[in-house]
């Protein structure tokens, strides 16, 4: 991987939530690719829950300040970064007042899903693009994990398909096992429509399921690595009719090799 760019975009990210396996797998790949002499940048949400004072989070002013349109709605881009002190790992986040104040992730007190979670995730989409362009800076890869980012592959194809800066841009999606249960918002086809993405290839998103986000996403990917055992026999079905490289579940002692071989030998030659 030396001086291959790789950008990650993840829902969650250790240290600053808890660990889970998207949380784990989003900070020890950006780390294997780094110690092999690979140039990254890591982009998350900035959800309320991060505490901004112990993880020195701090705005860039020249990165932040413009309004991203959410269904018609000017929504402020806010960027703040961080560092992972021992890697020497710099992190940028999405930030939003309107989207990720609350104190929580994905779910309230009750364990609802939030009812904007959907534009949540077209912001944070949009959000990562729009300040990678800020920034100048054209990846070789592009490791989508978690649901929450789910939207990124089907934005950067059909709402950016003109960007120079990423017209050779290889998309991974990892998949892991269920992450919610029930439905996004189901306006998410309408607002995504609205963006003047044609509504065939999102016809499945009228039902915006976890399956049917994470069927989106392989879609518009190049190339999928399967990051749990247990993935929903839904998906693991899809991914199976699938004609692009597919990396099977790989334990996490194993990983390191296994994705590196892939990103080298399937991703960048696909």
């Amino acid at each position: 991987m030396n001086g291959k760019k790789v950008l990650f975009v993840s829902s969650e990210l250790v240290p600053y939530l808890p660990e889970s396996p998207v949380s784990k797998m989003s900070y020890e790949t950006p780390r294997m690719v780094n110690s092999q002499g690979g140039q990254i940048r890591i982009f998350m949400p900035r959800y309320g829950n991060i505490n901004e004072r112990r993880h020195q989070l701090h705005e860039v002013i020249r990165l932040s300040g413009m309004n991203l349109v959410i269904n018609d709605m000017d929504m402020p881009l806010i960027i703040k970064v961080a560092s992972i002190p021992r890697e020497r790992i710099q992190v940028y986040f999405i930030d939003n007042e309107e989207y990720f104040k609350r104190k929580a992730t994905f779910t309230d007190e009750n364990g609802e899903l939030f009812a904007d979670n959907d534009e949540r995730a077209v912001f944070f989409a949009k959000g990562v693009v729009e300040t990678v362009k800020k920034l100048n800076w054209s990846p070789d890869i592009i490791h989508v994990h978690g649901w929450m980012a789910s939207l990124l592959p089907l934005y950067l194809r059909e709402y950016y398909a003109d960007e120079p800066l990423f017209a050779d841009s290889k998309i991974v999606t990892s998949i892991y096992g269920s992450s919610f249960e029930g439905n996004l918002n189901e306006a998410l086809s309408q607002k995504i429509a609205f963006d003047q993405i044609p509504e065939g290839p999102v016809e499945i998103l009228k039902t915006p399921s976890y399956n049917n986000l994470l069927k989106i996403a392989v879609d518009y990917s190049d190339a999928v690595i399967l990051a749990a055992e247990n993935i929903p026999d839904e998906l693991q079905e899809y991914i199976n009719n699938l004609q692009k490289p597919v990396l099977p579940y790989v334990s996490f002692q194993e990983f390191e090799e296994a994705y590196s071989n892939f990103y080298n030998t399937e991703v960048l030659k696909s």
